[in-house]
């Protein structure tokens, strides 16, 4: 099995946060702010992607 098919993923979420976070450097503010803000948008991504592959 591949590592993206043994990957589990809570509902709602294309990448989590974690994943996501080992791609920035160094956040010098305050990162929970960073992290709303990505699972807001990562929120609305899953929710596009489905909107699509149901209006199909």
């Amino acid at each position: 099995m591949t590592e993206s098919q043994s990957t589990k993923r809570p509902p709602g979420v294309c990448i989590p946060w974690e994943e996501k976070r080992a791609d920035f450097p160094k956040i010098s503010g305050d990162e929970s702010v960073v992290k709303k803000v990505w699972e807001d948008v990562d929120g609305l991504a899953y929710m596009y992607i489905w909107q699509i592959l149901l209006s199909f």
